[in-house]
């Protein structure tokens, strides 16, 4: 795979999957657009990017990608910057558990916001310039939960089965464009969103994986990678799903 002479933007890239994925696209020749709201977190991933290979361009953004009009303003700022857009990647996501009857109203808010509604704002921006181009690949990061739902979860796995749906009828939208539009499911992956879980639910989710562990975050971002690359070229609408075995 390479990237060069491409610009990649990713959300959620302060940290964990966010950072692998810039990290990955950085070390195969893609300038990127690191977006997320922790101005330190975004620097030390650039630094990570920067280590990654020598010449490697990260710009970090600032913005709540629950704003629509901040993430419109960071596609603009990144076609300033790097004058296109080849690939985007909706990676950011929060995480809340409740029974779906104590579930609280803000609670749903939150989640449909961080999770989906920021999605649905950066396909609609990016889709613009790759448009133009006539070319492009986006990315949904969902999760094995929006395939399977799991109990005390409804919220969460909600957004995530909405995040397929965004990426099957993006796919139909922008084919003609030759715009690609796909999605990746994560399993159980050592993030610090997932060191948040119980552990009776960490140990039922590594029993029932096929290959017997967690994921990294690298386990994850050569997939983005790979489906934002030429050799890729002739999928869309599909989710791969990243789970060591657990949904088979």
């Amino acid at each position: 795979m390479t990237f060069s002479g491409e610009t990649a933007l990713i959300t959620g890239a302060s940290r964990g999957i966010g950072r692998a994925i810039a990290v990955e696209f950085a070390k195969n020749g893609a300038d990127v657009a690191i977006v997320g709201r922790d101005r330190g977190a975004l620097d030390e991933t650039a630094g990570y990017c920067a280590a990654a290979r020598t010449g490697a361009s990260a710009h970090p953004i600032v913005a709540d990608v629950t704003d629509r009009a901040a993430v419109e303003t960071a596609v603009d700022e990144t076609i300033q910057r790097f004058g296109r857009i080849d690939a985007a990647v909706a990676n950011a996501g929060q995480s809340e558990d409740a029974l779906l009857l104590r579930l609280k109203e803000d609670m749903l808010d939150r989640l449909v916001a961080v999770n989906l509604k920021s999605a649905f704002a950066l396909v609609a921006s990016v889709a613009k310039p790759m448009i133009r181009q006539r070319s492009g690949a986006i990315v949904l990061v969902s999760s094995i939960v929006g395939l399977s739902g799991n109990a005390g979860q409804a919220a969460y796995a909600a957004t995530k089965a909405g995040l397929i749906g965004l990426c099957k009828s993006a796919a139909k939208e922008l084919g003609s464009r030759n715009i690609r539009v796909n999605a990746v499911a994560p399993g159980l992956i050592e993030t610090a969103m997932t060191e948040k879980m119980p552990d009776a639910a960490r140990e039922l989710l590594l029993k029932q994986a096929a290959l017997g562990r967690p994921g990294t975050p690298e386990d994850v971002s050569g997939v983005v990678a790979f489906l934002c690359s030429h050799a890729a070229s002739y999928i869309t609408g599909q989710t791969i799903v990243v789970d060591g075995g657990v949904v088979i």
